[in-house]
């Protein structure tokens, strides 16, 4: 038999459950409790493998925790531990399992948001370097379905957001299938587009457009400026200060006196919204303004609302300036550029991330003269700039630098451009890779943190010299260059620099090495239209009616190779017979030669002349030119708009250059000496034939109008010149002043004149109940430009030749103050400058001025007199005003309000005003005293042929130009004043007694003409 034993092992108690009080990336701390019935020192077995191998094993000794390290994040590891006896008997295996922490990204931050997308950037995790990872974003906001998405980089445009609305936005990374915990942030999109209209009261014009004619319209912040309340007051204080070119117009805030800035909006956001707000004529003007004011002005527009960026071309095409490049200094003469035409290096300035420098700040300081400092781009410095932007981000401005040839003065010897593009480039590619393109250096701001992103530049073909301003968390600078092809590069250009001072100064001798060297790359804005498109960038001039009306007005300059000899050719029926008739016809009631002949017997004479000349003015027929002028003008309202400011700019760019210079000589002979008559005439009358402007055209509208009865009555030339009036009277609406009287003819063409109002009177709905305000003066004493700058309006000026004749505009007046008022519109009246009486000609052409003169006077309600600072010539001008005035004794009843307007006084104290105001009082009084014709006419003082008041009665105006043109911003003193005298103005006028509309006008026009 056999016997069988039982083998009996000693049971060890297994350890207690396991626990991970710690697990990271790379380590797990592990610990168990204390086996059951166990006493005195124990021991423990630990065994731990991933699902690719075994990790490791060892034993410990009165030990119930450990950590493990050198472990792989993102793992799944399998821990096991038994107790151990001193036999080495094993317990049980107790188990767990455990993923190792994947570690969450670092420093998350919101790049860029708009209303309906942000940007987020942020970092790897700690210990994450070099370790393939994928990235998932989590997008949840209260009420909405949250968003996940996933990507492999480190920064993220999340779209199709809402706008207005707070959302969380969670990033976690991936490795091996497992989620670390995800970093948070909480933010809130930026309002829309029309969120933000409505807010400053612009959410019905996006639509319908704000136009010229309803900024420019008499309401009541022209006669009491205040300072906007609320956030739908700014546009307006904005846009009427700066129509008057009050470079302070940015400074309209609505800031709360508790510093509360919710009602407030960005200046640029402000700008933004303006121009997407705005008709294309209201956009021109508004950049030749903001240019004037030393003002950036957009180049590139931003929509936020349809994602279109728009080049805006067309808007700067007005902006015409006189500057002295080195090689002109050194001949002594001036370039006269359309500066959108100009070939010069354009510079721009972007930023990558954010920096603590101010970039806008820098180029303002880089801009400026050493003469003058000005905010030509906004900064965050200035009132309501440190506001948040919401839609103006991807906003490029533009701004130039114009040499006046004065050392002392220029930074720089040549011109160039400096573009500044607000915001992220991250978020705004399209316009940087346009500014690659486009311009001769770019400057990027950026930390050194930032310079990564470049990388996905290299082996670009980019057209511009790219340059880095890169600092050490802003507290030092070094300029380097950045070459990107074949492979990317950077090299330092510069040493450390601590101070603004001393990176402006190696900002400035970056951009004057560039400047002078001949491979420096040369562009007009015109020619970057190709290179908009080739970035997907709208150009504003690509419009179908601008294109179109382009086209028509090419047609005209066409023809045009020596401006004498087009005028003969095409527009032969204001040549030398109809200054011819025009001197007939008005010798009839003035009898200049009658000499010792019978009046009535000469007047017959004059009159078959007259006859004569007309039927000989009849022969002509319409011409080519005028034919495509009537075209144009037939056209819809907005392309009649474009085509007469493209013919008015086309015939500008032709003439410009040839006139300014005879304007240059005509200035040096009469102030060299008054005595050289026939040299002067001789230069005035070059002026007057080398001269072509829409002016001419419009003249022989009104010839053929004159001769349509000559014509069949229903052919079909009749009836197209028959609708001339209506089209130049929807002229005058569009903004374009009417010829009153011809400045070279000396005559006022009544019958088209009469058509013309006749027709305005119609299409205002016969609500054109009219008050005038004239400016008489000096030649050359600055009366277009007061007018301009008091109503916006845009008399001719700097084109070569001061006005000739008369022009008249009209401005509306708000529904709100007509009834005060008394009227529905203001017509302004435009005069020939008063020349000295040694001015003699044969042809008493001289004595045009002086009745063109006396004709407004007597038209007018208020009377400005503009006198220069120039005292030889003081005491010819007060004669000439004196006879003026004293004509209106038999012409009219009434007397107009009358101002005299110093120009170009510089500070004068308040006494010694009143001392110089008493003084012109006494001197116009003894002149009129001894004038022998004044006294046959019972005028003894001026009061009793105008009414003044003693108190504001003479105005003392500052120059025009704050420091040296052409960087000179317009004088804050010069807008100031011109403003406070236009208020003074419309309170005159509330006070003259009403008069009859526009048809009443002209029957006074006609009866007044024959009189003076």
């Amino acid at each position: 038999m056999f016997s069988y034993f039982t083998l009996h092992f000693p049971v060890v108690p297994p350890p207690g459950r396991i626990q991970f009080p710690s697990v990271k990336p790379n380590s797990v701390v592990l610990s168990w409790g204390n086996p059951k019935g166990l006493e005195g020192p124990k021991s423990f077995r630990i065994m731990w493998s991933s699902l690719q191998k075994v990790e490791g094993r060892l034993v410990i000794k009165n030990f119930h925790k450990i950590e493990i390290s050198n472990l792989e994040l993102g793992q799944q590891y399998f821990f096991s531990v038994a107790t151990e006896d001193e036999d080495g008997n094993l317990s049980e295996w107790v188990t767990a399992t455990v993923f190792t922490v994947v570690p969450p990204p670092r420093h998350l931050t919101k790049e860029h948001s708009d209303a309906t997308s942000l940007t987020l950037k942020w970092m790897d995790g700690e210990k994450m370097e070099g370790i393939p990872q994928q990235f998932l974003i989590a997008v949840e906001s209260p009420g909405k379905e949250p968003l996940v998405i996933h990507t492999h980089d480190y920064c993220k445009k999340v779209c199709d957001l809402e706008p207005d609305t707070k959302y969380t936005i969670s990033v976690s990374t991936v490795v091996n299938d497992r989620c670390s915990k995800p970093i948070s942030i909480c933010t809130r999109t930026e309002p829309s587009l029309r969120q933000v209209l409505s807010k400053i009261g612009l959410e019905d014009q996006y639509d319908t457009k704000l136009t010229l004619s309803t900024v420019l319209e008499i309401n009541q912040y022209d006669r009491s400026q205040r300072k906007p309340k609320s956030a739908r007051a700014v546009p307006e204080a904005f846009l009427k200060q700066l129509m008057l070119l009050n470079t302070n117009a940015r400074s309209a805030t609505c800031v709360s006196q508790d510093g509360d800035k919710c009602n407030a909006i960005n200046l640029l956001d402000l700008v933004t919204a303006l121009f997407l707000c705005s008709d294309s004529a209201l956009q021109q003007d508004l950049v030749l303004k903001m240019s004037l004011c030393q003002f950036a002005v957009p180049l590139l527009l931003p929509n936020s609302e349809t994602r279109e960026i728009t080049m805006m071309l067309w808007s700067m095409r007005d902006i015409v300036r006189t500057f002295r490049p080195s090689q002109q200094a050194f001949l002594k003469s001036y370039c006269d550029e359309r500066l959108v035409l100009s070939d010069i290096p354009l510079v721009s300035f972007v930023r990558l991330g954010k920096t603590s420098l101010s970039k806008s700040q820098m180029l303002n300081k880089l801009l400026c003269n050493n003469q003058q400092i000005h905010h030509t781009f906004c900064h965050r410095i200035m009132a309501c700039c440190d506001v948040p932007r919401r839609i103006s981000d991807g906003l490029v401005e533009i701004s130039w630098y114009l040499p006046c040839g004065n050392r002392k003065i220029d930074k720089f010897t040549e011109p160039l451009a400096f573009t500044n593009m607000r915001g992220d480039i991250k978020a705004s590619e399209r316009q940087f890779a346009f500014l690659c393109q486009a311009s001769a250096a770019v400057y990027i701001y950026c930390d050194e943190s930032e310079t990564n992103y470049f990388k996905h530049l290299e082996g670009k073909h980019l057209a511009a010299n790219i340059f880095l301003i890169s600092s050490t968390q802003g507290k030092s600078y070094r300029l380097k260059q950045l070459t990107v092809n074949p492979r990317l590069k950077m090299t330092d250009i510069s040493q450390i620099k601590k101070t603004d001072t001393e990176l402006l100064k190696a900002l400035q001798e970056s951009v004057s090495k560039m400047l002078v060297s001949p491979q420096t790359k040369k562009v007009s804005l015109a020619d970057l239209a190709y290179t908009a498109h080739c970035c997907q960038i709208l150009v504003d001039e690509d419009r179908d009616e601008c294109q179109t009306a382009w086209e028509n007005a090419s047609k005209i300059t066409a023809k045009v190779t020596n401006i004498s000899e087009f005028k003969d050719k095409q527009l032969p029926y204001q040549g030398n017979i109809w200054k011819a008739i025009s001197w007939v016809e008005t010798e009839c009631w003035r009898l200049r030669k009658v000499g010792n002949n019978n009046p009535g017997n000469y007047c017959e004479s004059i009159k078959e002349k007259e006859k004569e000349l007309r039927n000989k003015q009849r022969s002509f027929e319409m011409t080519t030119a005028v034919e495509c002028f009537h075209h144009g003008m037939t056209t819809s309202e907005v392309q009649r708009y474009h085509f007469l400011k493209w013919l008015e700019m086309e015939l500008d760019n032709l003439s410009r250059h040839q006139l300014s210079a005879l304007q240059d000589r005509y200035k040096e002979l009469r102030q060299k000496s008054l005595e050289e008559t026939k040299e002067i005439v001789l230069t005035d009358n070059q002026i007057s034939a080398c001269s072509l402007r829409v002016v001419h055209f419009v003249r022989e509208c009104g010839q053929l109008y004159n001769n349509v009865s000559c014509l069949p009555e229903y052919s079909r030339q009749r009836k197209n010149i028959e609708q001339l009036p209506g089209q130049c009277a929807q002229m005058m609406l569009d903004g374009f002043p009417l010829e009153l009287v011809d400045g070279d003819a000396t005559n006022i063409p009544i019958k088209w004149i009469s058509q013309v109002l006749t027709e305005l009177h119609n299409i205002m709905n016969s609500s054109s109940k009219l008050k005038v305000i004239t400016v008489i003066g000096a030649e050359n004493s600055g009366k277009s430009t007061l007018l301009n700058t008091m109503f916006g309006v845009r008399f001719a000026v700097n084109v070569g030749t001061c006005t000739r004749g008369a022009f008249i505009q009209l401005i509306s007046v708000s529904k709100d103050i007509r009834k005060e008022l008394g009227c529905d519109c203001i017509m302004l009246i435009d005069t020939e400058g008063l020349k000295p009486h040694r001015m003699v000609r044969d042809d008493h052409s001289h004595e045009r001025d002086k009745e063109v003169a006396s004709l407004a006077v007597a038209l007018s309600d208020v009377v400005v007199v503009s006198i220069s600072n120039d005292s030889s010539r003081e005491k010819d001008l007060w004669e000439m005003v004196c006879h003026a005035f004293a004509r209106l004794k038999g012409v009219s009843k009434k007397k107009p309000v009358c101002h005299f307007v110093h120009t170009n006084m510089y500070d004068m104290p308040a006494l010694e005003q009143l001392k110089r105001s008493k003084e012109l009082m006494e001197q116009l009084n003894e002149m009129i005293g001894k004038d022998v014709k004044m006294k046959k006419a019972n005028i003894n003082k001026l009061s009793d042929v105008i009414k003044f008041d003693l108190n504001n009665w003479s105005w003392y105006i500052p120059p025009v130009w704050d420091g040296t043109p052409p960087m000179a911003p317009v004088n804050v003193g010069y807008s100031a004043t011109v403003y406070t005298l236009k208020k003074v103005l419309i309170n005159d006028l509330q006070k003259c007694p009403e008069r009859g509309d526009l048809i009443q006008f002209i029957g006074k026009v006609e009866q007044f003409w024959k009189t003076v």
